[in-house]
């Protein structure tokens, strides 16, 4: 299992009964963070199935099989989640998993760098590209009229953004 891929984090415990809360990272939150699904739990990769979920604010409440108390969750946190790498021919023509477009180069038409993407936010249906600019952050909107080339095996997006996007949409750092 040497390629995983990330789909959480463990933020902390939740309640007394072993339950965490978790900071999706994945496209597919539903279908990661469901009754039955097993995910792959800190550095050691230790198998834990679900037993039960809820979603509050966007964030999965998750139970897994041998977390039972508030001590148990608790020693999870900070835990990254992961799953096996999916075959990249499951997804529909024109979607792309978020670890595939992380570290991509993001030039202009005329071939000018914009910066390297560092995270996609937002929904499967309104995403964004984080991309690491020369003058900070810059939001760049994943649709097809302004991402217009993405090729994953190149690592680089061709984004024809509309005059002043880039500028409205820098963001300084933290």
């Amino acid at each position: 299992m040497n390629d995983l891929v990330l789909v959480g984090r463990v933020a902390r415990a939740h309640g007394n009964k072993g339950q965490v809360i978790v900071n999706p990272d994945t496209d597919f939150p539903d279908e990661r963070f469901r009754v039955g699904a097993t995910l792959l739990v800190g550095q050691a990769g230790t198998p834990r199935r679900i037993l039960s979920v809820r979603f509050q604010k966007g964030r999965p409440i998750v139970a897994f099989e041998g977390i039972e108390t508030m001590n148990d969750a608790e020693g999870l946190s900070g835990s990254e989640l992961k799953v096996p790498a999916p075959p990249a021919e499951s997804l529909p023509e024109g979607t792309f998993f978020h670890y595939d477009l992380i570290g991509c180069e993001v030039v202009d038409a005329s071939g000018q760098p914009i910066g390297a993407v560092t995270a996609v936010e937002g929904t499967m249906e309104m995403s964004r590209l984080v991309v690491a600019g020369a003058r900070g952050e810059v939001l760049i909107p994943m649709v097809a009229s302004i991402c217009t080339e993405i090729d994953v095996a190149a690592r680089r997006i061709v984004a024809a953004p509309p005059e002043g996007l880039l500028e409205v949409n820098e963001r300084s750092g933290p």
